[in-house]
C-alpha cells in the first residue's frame, strides 16, 4: 500500500525532521496511526528533553546532533518541519532515492474530514484566520483555528483520528505559509484565499518567482466544487486567476469586482457588501470595523467572504467585525504613557508589513526596526519613513544595512538591545506621538521568535516608570 493515506502509514518507517511545534505534533500523529517513527534534529537530546518527555518513547527512535542525518537512510517517508529548507543537500539526496518527502501540513490533511478554509498571503494571515474563527464561533459552529498561526494542523488531525465517527470540527481554519506549501501533494482546501503578495523570505528563495509559485500551490488541488478567493487589488494575486479551477471569488476596496469574477466582497467607500449566490448583503460600514488601517479592511473583507460561504449569519459576522481587536503582536496597543502610544507590531517582519503599519497612524512615529535580514527591499521604506518617522532606532544584525539605505531619515540611532531601544524611544518621543516596534526583519538574531520579541517589548514598555 502506498504511503499517501492514513491506512498506508501503519508499520511504515517515517522520519520527522525538526522538533519544533509542528514536528512534535506530526510525530504524535504518526505514532497514533501506527507508524514506526524516528525523530531527527540537529539539537542534542538534552536540548530536546521537554519535547521528548511529551512523546511515547516506547515506539520512538531518536537521532539528534551530528548523527541526525542517519535517520534518513531507511526512511520510507520523510516529514519535514516548515523551518527546514526542502532544497537542502541532505534532503535532495533523499529525494534522489525516490523517498517521498512531505510537510506537516500535507500529513495532517490526510486525516481531516471537515472542510478546510486555508488562508495564505504575505501579510495579514493570522489576523484573517483569527477573525474567521470569531465569526464561526459566534455562529455556534465547531471550528479548529491554527496551522502556521500557532497550533499545528496535526492537532486537529489527531483529534479527528481519535474521535471515530463523531467529527470534532465542522470547519478547519488554517493559516498556510509558503514554506508549508512547498511540500504539499494532495492538500485540498475547500476554501482557499490569497490575501496579498509582496517580496518576502528572499533569504530562503532564489528569486521572487519561487516564493510566488509556492503561494500559488494553495490552488493546485482544488476542483469546481471548491472556492478560491483572490485579492483583486493586488496585481500579483490577480495574475494567478488563470490557475483557478475552483469557483472564483474576489474581494476589492475599489467598489467593484473584476477578472470575470461576479461573487465576492467589496467596499464602496462607505460600506462593505457581500454578493454570493445571487444575493447581496450589506455587512457594515468601515467605522464599525474595529481593526485599524486600510490593510485590515482588506483582511476583514476576506474574512467576511469565508464567513458567508460557511453560512454564518450576517449578524454574527457583523458583531465579530465590531468587537475583534486584532491579534497579539500585530499593531497591538501596549500602553499610553505621558501622551505617547506604544504599539507592538513584532509580526511586521517584512517591508510591506512595515509600510502598512506606518500608514495606520496620523501621529509622528518613533520607529524601532531591525533584526535578521530576510533579503527585503529596504529601499521601499525610504519615502514612508521620510514622511512619517521622526526618529528611527535600529537594532540587530540588519541595523547597518538599514542605516545605509534609510540615511535620509531625520534622526537615526543604533541601540545595542531592545531594552536600550525602548528606553531611548521613551526619552525622545513627545506627547501626541507613537512609538512603534515594526522591525521589517526576522527575530532570530536576538530572540526565539517574533512572539518572544513582542512580549519582551511589551514587558519593557510596562516597566517604564509612570
Amino acid at each position: 500500500m502506498a504511503i499517501d493515506s492514513v491506512e498506508g502509514l501503519a508499520n511504515r518507517r517515517v522520519t520527522v525532521i525538526g522538533m519544533a511545534r509542528s514536528g512534535e505534533s506530526a510525530a504524535r500523529l504518526l505514532l497514533a496511526a501506527g507508524a514506526r517513527v524516528t525523530i531527527a534534529d540537529a539539537k542534542d537530546e538534552a536540548q530536546l528533553a521537554d519535547v521528548l518527555a511529551r512523546l511515547d518513547r516506547t515506539r520512538l527512535t531518536v537521532r539528534t546532533g551530528a548523527d541526525y542525518g542517519s535517520s534518513l537512510q531507511e526512511a520510507e517517508l520523510v516529514v519535514i518541519s516548515p523551518g527546514v529548507p526542502s532544497r537542502s543537500p541532505l534532503l535532495r539526496a533523499v529525494r534522489g532515492r525516490g523517498v517521498p518527502m512531505i510537510g506537516e501540513l500535507e500529513l495532517a490533511s490526510w486525516f481531516l474530514t471537515a472542510p478546510v478554509i486555508a488562508i495564505t498571503g504575505t501579510n495579514g494571515k493570522s489576523t484573517t484566520v483569527t477573525l474567521i474563527g470569531e465569526m464561526l464561533t459566534r455562529s455556534g459552529k465547531r471550528a479548529f483555528i491554527g496551522g502556521n498561526l500557532g497550533t499545528p494542523l496535526s492537532e486537529a488531525a489527531l483529534a479527528t483520528h481519535q474521535s471515530g465517527a463523531a467529527a470534532p470540527y465542522e470547519y478547519i481554519v488554517a493559516e498556510v505559509s509558503s514554506f508549508q506549501l512547498e511540500t504539499i501533494r494532495r492538500f485540498h482546501p475547500w476554501f482557499a484565499a490569497i490575501l496579498n503578495i509582496s517580496t518576502d523570505h528572499m533569504d530562503r528563495y532564489e528569486a521572487p518567482g519561487d516564493y510566488i509559485a509556492a503561494k500559488a500551490r494553495i490552488l493546485e488541488n482544488q476542483s469546481g466544487s471548491d472556492m478560491a478567493l483572490l485579492n483583486l487589488d493586488d496585481a500579483q494575486v490577480t495574475a494567478m486567476r488563470p490557475m483557478v479551477r475552483a469557483r472564483a471569488l474576489g474581494f476589492s476596496r475599489s467598489g467593484r469586482l473584476g477578472q470575470g469574477i461576479e461573487e465576492g466582497v467589496v467596499w464602496d467607500g462607505l460600506q462593505v457588501t457581500a454578493t454570493f449566490g445571487g444575493r447581496t448583503d450589506a455587512i457594515c460600514r468601515r467605522e464599525e470595523i474595529r481593526l485599524p488601517g486600510s490593510h485590515n479592511l482588506a483582511n476583514a473583507m476576506a474574512a467576511v467572504a469565508a464567513g458567508v460561504v460557511a453560512r454564518c449569519p450576517v449578524n454574527a459576522i457583523r458583531e465579530a467585525l465590531r468587537t475583534f481587536p486584532g491579534i497579539e503582536h500585530a499593531l497591538e496597543a501596549v500602553r499610553e504613557r505621558r501622551g505617547v502610544k506604544f504599539i507592538n507590531d513584532s509580526k511586521g517582519t517584512n517591508v510591506d508589513a512595515v509600510l502598512k503599519a506606518l500608514e495606520s497612524f496620523e501621529e509622528p512615529i518613533v520607529l524601532i526596526a531591525g533584526g535578521r535580514d530576510k533579503g527585503g527591499d529596504f529601499e521601499r521604506l525610504r519615502e514612508a519613513i521620510r514622511r512619517r518617522v521622526s526618529h528611527l532606532i535600529l537594532i540587530g544584525e540588519a541595523a547597518s544595512r538599514l542605516q545605509q539605505v534609510l540615511r535620509e531619515c531625520r534622526q537615526i540611532s543604533h541601540a545595542p538591545s531592545l531594552r536600550a531601544a525602548v528606553e531611548e524611544a521613551a526619552e525622545v518621543a513627545t506627547a501626541g506621538s507613537v512609538v512603534l516596534l515594526s522591525p521589517a526583519c526576522a527575530s532570530f538574531d536576538m530572540f526565539a521568535d517574533y512572539q518572544d520579541r513582542g512580549r519582551q517589548f511589551k514587558a519593557l514598555v510596562h516597566a517604564l516608570p509612570a
